[in-house]
């Protein structure tokens, strides 16, 4: 299951056409509350840089002990109940992928606008600037 968070993450970012990779973050970084944390990153153009958009974290039961989410038979005599596993996924960091979409689609004159999106903008698929850029 936390890797097809991941890979509905990956499928997102594919059909928005945003360049991106997959980071598999190692132990020494992960907090207490994480045993496997995958970040998805996308290519910023003007930076030059790779930036974390998803970040994608198996938290085991730790989130669950504090919550007291537990499953088991409660029709049982003997009432072994465990703790969940919790998974955490950002599909999107709203703001970032914004920046992102736009970076990556910007053109001298303004930004074309990604297919996948253009239903939604009243089938535009471009958007003019209305000043040029300071460079």
């Amino acid at each position: 299951m936390h890797e097809e968070m991941l890979k509905n993450s990956e499928e997102f970012y594919k059909a928005l056409n945003i360049p991106y990779q997959i980071v598999s973050v190692v132990s020494g970084a992960l907090n207490d509350a994480t045993s496997k944390k995958y970040d998805l990153e996308a290519w910023f153009p003007a930076s030059q840089t790779y930036r974390e958009l998803v970040s994608c974290s198996n938290c085991t039961d730790y989130q669950a002990r504090k919550l007291k989410v537990r499953y088991g038979d409660s029709k049982s005599r003997v009432q072994v109940n465990q703790y969940v596993h919790m998974l955490n996924s950002t599909l999107t960091a709203t703001e970032r992928t914004i920046c992102c979409i736009l970076e990556n689609n910007q053109k001298e004159n303004g930004v074309e606008i990604p297919e996948v999106l253009r239903p939604f903008m009243g089938g535009k698929t471009f958007l003019p600037f209305k000043n040029k850029p300071n460079n």
